[in-house]
Protein backbone atom coordinates (compact mmCIF):
# COMPACT_ATOMS: atom_id res chain seq x y z
CA UNK A 1 0.00 0.00 0.00
CA UNK A 2 2.57 2.15 0.98
CA UNK A 3 4.77 2.06 -2.44
CA UNK A 4 1.32 2.25 -4.30
CA UNK A 5 0.40 5.89 -2.46
CA UNK A 6 4.21 6.79 -3.35
CA UNK A 7 3.69 5.61 -6.98
CA UNK A 8 0.80 7.77 -7.25
CA UNK A 9 1.68 10.97 -4.77
CA UNK A 10 4.96 11.41 -6.90
CA UNK A 11 3.30 10.73 -10.20
CA UNK A 12 0.50 13.53 -10.02
CA UNK A 13 3.59 15.66 -8.65
CA UNK A 14 5.47 15.25 -12.00
CA UNK A 15 2.80 14.92 -14.18
CA UNK A 16 2.45 18.69 -15.22
CA UNK A 17 6.13 18.61 -16.37
CA UNK A 18 6.03 15.40 -17.68
CA UNK A 19 3.09 16.47 -20.05
CA UNK A 20 4.80 19.75 -21.32
CA UNK A 21 7.67 17.09 -22.36
CA UNK A 22 5.80 14.78 -23.97
CA UNK A 23 3.46 17.29 -25.97
CA UNK A 24 6.84 19.17 -27.00
CA UNK A 25 8.43 15.60 -28.58
CA UNK A 26 5.38 14.63 -29.66
CA UNK A 27 4.79 17.96 -31.94
CA UNK A 28 8.51 16.82 -33.19
CA UNK A 29 8.55 13.47 -33.21
CA UNK A 30 5.06 13.49 -35.79
CA UNK A 31 6.60 16.20 -37.84
CA UNK A 32 9.65 13.73 -38.58
CA UNK A 33 8.20 10.54 -38.30
CA UNK A 34 5.16 12.38 -40.62
CA UNK A 35 2.36 10.08 -38.15
CA UNK A 36 1.74 9.68 -34.49
CA UNK A 37 4.32 10.37 -32.07
CA UNK A 38 3.04 7.75 -29.76
CA UNK A 39 3.15 4.22 -29.55
CA UNK A 40 1.13 1.87 -27.57
CA UNK A 41 2.50 -2.47 -27.52
CA UNK A 42 1.31 -5.08 -25.52
CA UNK A 43 3.81 -5.90 -22.88
CA UNK A 44 3.56 -8.92 -19.31
CA UNK A 45 2.77 -7.02 -16.12
CA UNK A 46 2.38 -8.15 -12.58
CA UNK A 47 1.17 -11.86 -12.56
CA UNK A 48 1.96 -12.48 -16.28
CA UNK A 49 -1.23 -10.75 -17.11
CA UNK A 50 -0.60 -8.42 -20.42
CA UNK A 51 -1.74 -4.63 -20.45
CA UNK A 52 -1.02 -1.59 -23.07
CA UNK A 53 1.60 0.11 -22.41
CA UNK A 54 2.22 4.10 -23.70
CA UNK A 55 5.36 5.39 -24.99
CA UNK A 56 6.18 8.02 -27.31
CA UNK A 57 7.16 6.18 -30.82
CA UNK A 58 11.21 6.62 -31.30
CA UNK A 59 11.65 4.23 -34.70
CA UNK A 60 10.11 4.89 -37.87
CA UNK A 61 6.71 3.52 -38.56
CA UNK A 62 7.59 -0.29 -39.86
CA UNK A 63 6.80 -1.28 -43.96
CA UNK A 64 3.70 -2.92 -44.57
CA UNK A 65 4.53 -6.96 -43.78
CA UNK A 66 7.99 -5.89 -41.69
CA UNK A 67 7.95 -7.60 -38.15
CA UNK A 68 10.92 -8.06 -36.05
CA UNK A 69 11.16 -11.66 -34.97
CA UNK A 70 12.78 -12.29 -31.28
CA UNK A 71 14.20 -16.22 -31.21
CA UNK A 72 16.48 -16.33 -28.28
CA UNK A 73 19.26 -19.18 -28.87
CA UNK A 74 21.43 -17.92 -26.03
CA UNK A 75 20.32 -15.54 -22.74
CA UNK A 76 23.69 -14.38 -22.16
CA UNK A 77 24.00 -12.27 -25.21
CA UNK A 78 22.30 -9.00 -26.20
CA UNK A 79 18.49 -9.55 -26.90
CA UNK A 80 18.09 -6.21 -28.52
CA UNK A 81 21.08 -4.07 -29.93
CA UNK A 82 24.31 -4.58 -28.50
CA UNK A 83 26.44 -2.05 -27.29
CA UNK A 84 27.72 0.52 -29.96
CA UNK A 85 25.42 -0.51 -31.99
CA UNK A 86 22.42 1.56 -33.65
CA UNK A 87 19.42 0.51 -34.44
CA UNK A 88 18.61 1.77 -37.96
CA UNK A 89 14.84 2.48 -37.70
CA UNK A 90 15.96 4.93 -34.85
CA UNK A 91 15.34 8.21 -35.76
CA UNK A 92 17.54 11.12 -35.29
CA UNK A 93 14.99 12.87 -32.69
CA UNK A 94 13.35 9.51 -31.11
CA UNK A 95 17.36 8.94 -30.37
CA UNK A 96 17.45 12.35 -28.41
CA UNK A 97 14.38 11.24 -26.45
CA UNK A 98 15.94 8.16 -25.63
CA UNK A 99 19.12 9.79 -24.00
CA UNK A 100 16.68 11.58 -22.13
CA UNK A 101 14.12 8.84 -21.13
CA UNK A 102 11.37 11.59 -22.48
CA UNK A 103 9.95 8.28 -24.78
CA UNK A 104 9.48 6.29 -21.80
CA UNK A 105 7.22 9.42 -19.78
CA UNK A 106 3.60 8.43 -21.07
CA UNK A 107 4.64 5.05 -18.73
CA UNK A 108 3.50 7.87 -16.20
CA UNK A 109 -0.52 6.85 -17.38
CA UNK A 110 0.38 3.06 -16.87
CA UNK A 111 1.20 3.82 -13.33
CA UNK A 112 -1.45 5.90 -12.32
CA UNK A 113 -3.85 3.43 -13.65
CA UNK A 114 -2.35 0.95 -11.77
CA UNK A 115 -0.45 -1.15 -14.56
CA UNK A 116 2.93 0.01 -13.62
CA UNK A 117 5.08 1.00 -10.92
CA UNK A 118 7.40 4.17 -10.55
CA UNK A 119 10.62 1.79 -9.90
CA UNK A 120 10.34 -2.25 -10.91
CA UNK A 121 11.32 -4.72 -13.85
CA UNK A 122 11.05 -3.32 -17.21
CA UNK A 123 7.72 -5.20 -18.90
CA UNK A 124 8.85 -7.42 -21.79
CA UNK A 125 6.98 -8.23 -24.48
CA UNK A 126 4.73 -11.17 -25.13
CA UNK A 127 7.11 -12.70 -28.03
CA UNK A 128 10.05 -12.62 -25.51
CA UNK A 129 8.08 -13.46 -22.13
CA UNK A 130 6.94 -16.88 -24.10
CA UNK A 131 10.38 -17.91 -24.43
CA UNK A 132 11.55 -17.44 -20.99
CA UNK A 133 13.25 -20.57 -18.92
CA UNK A 134 11.13 -21.05 -15.98
CA UNK A 135 12.81 -19.15 -13.72
CA UNK A 136 12.40 -16.07 -15.42
CA UNK A 137 8.73 -15.61 -14.73
CA UNK A 138 9.32 -14.55 -11.23
CA UNK A 139 9.94 -10.94 -12.35
CA UNK A 140 6.11 -10.58 -12.93
CA UNK A 141 5.94 -11.61 -8.84
CA UNK A 142 5.72 -7.40 -9.01
CA UNK A 143 4.66 -4.67 -10.97
CA UNK A 144 6.49 -3.64 -13.62
CA UNK A 145 8.32 -0.27 -13.79
CA UNK A 146 9.55 2.53 -15.63
CA UNK A 147 12.88 2.34 -13.44
CA UNK A 148 14.59 -0.41 -12.42
CA UNK A 149 17.71 -2.12 -10.94
CA UNK A 150 18.75 -3.74 -14.29
CA UNK A 151 18.45 0.00 -15.62
CA UNK A 152 20.55 1.75 -13.24
CA UNK A 153 23.42 -1.41 -13.47
CA UNK A 154 23.70 -1.21 -16.86
CA UNK A 155 20.63 -0.09 -18.56
CA UNK A 156 20.88 -1.66 -22.24
CA UNK A 157 24.34 -2.39 -21.72
CA UNK A 158 23.97 -5.55 -19.86
CA UNK A 159 22.75 -8.79 -22.06
CA UNK A 160 19.65 -10.49 -21.19
CA UNK A 161 20.95 -13.36 -18.50
CA UNK A 162 22.61 -9.84 -16.12
CA UNK A 163 19.20 -7.75 -16.82
CA UNK A 164 17.19 -10.87 -15.29
CA UNK A 165 19.45 -11.29 -12.36
CA UNK A 166 19.24 -7.90 -11.37
CA UNK A 167 15.46 -7.57 -11.91
CA UNK A 168 15.18 -11.13 -9.67
CA UNK A 169 17.62 -9.45 -7.13
CA UNK A 170 14.97 -6.38 -7.38
CA UNK A 171 11.77 -9.23 -6.52
CA UNK A 172 13.37 -10.47 -3.62
CA UNK A 173 14.69 -7.54 -1.50
CA UNK A 174 12.46 -4.45 -2.84
CA UNK A 175 11.56 -1.86 -0.05
CA UNK A 176 10.46 2.17 -0.57
CA UNK A 177 13.73 3.53 0.83
CA UNK A 178 15.61 1.20 -2.39
CA UNK A 179 13.00 2.30 -4.62
CA UNK A 180 13.87 6.07 -3.76
CA UNK A 181 17.42 5.44 -4.48
CA UNK A 182 16.99 3.62 -7.32
CA UNK A 183 14.84 6.64 -8.99
CA UNK A 184 17.87 9.17 -7.93
CA UNK A 185 20.09 6.70 -9.56
CA UNK A 186 17.74 6.89 -12.48
CA UNK A 187 17.89 10.72 -12.58
CA UNK A 188 22.05 11.28 -12.61
CA UNK A 189 21.72 7.80 -15.35
CA UNK A 190 19.60 10.05 -17.47
CA UNK A 191 21.29 13.12 -17.30
CA UNK A 192 24.68 11.17 -18.46
CA UNK A 193 22.40 9.54 -21.06
CA UNK A 194 24.59 6.43 -20.22
CA UNK A 195 23.14 3.00 -21.05
CA UNK A 196 20.29 4.44 -23.75
CA UNK A 197 19.66 3.34 -27.10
Amino acid sequence: MAKRVFDVALTLLIAPFAAIAVALFAVILALELRGSPFFVQTRIGAGGKPFRMYKLRTMRHPAPGETKIYAIDDWTSFVFSPPGERDPRLTRWGESARKGSIDELPNLVNVFKGEMSLVGPRPEIPEIVGQYPAGYHRRHAVLPGIAGLAQVSGRSDLPYDEIVRYDLEYVDGHSLAGDVGILLKTAAAVVRGSGAR
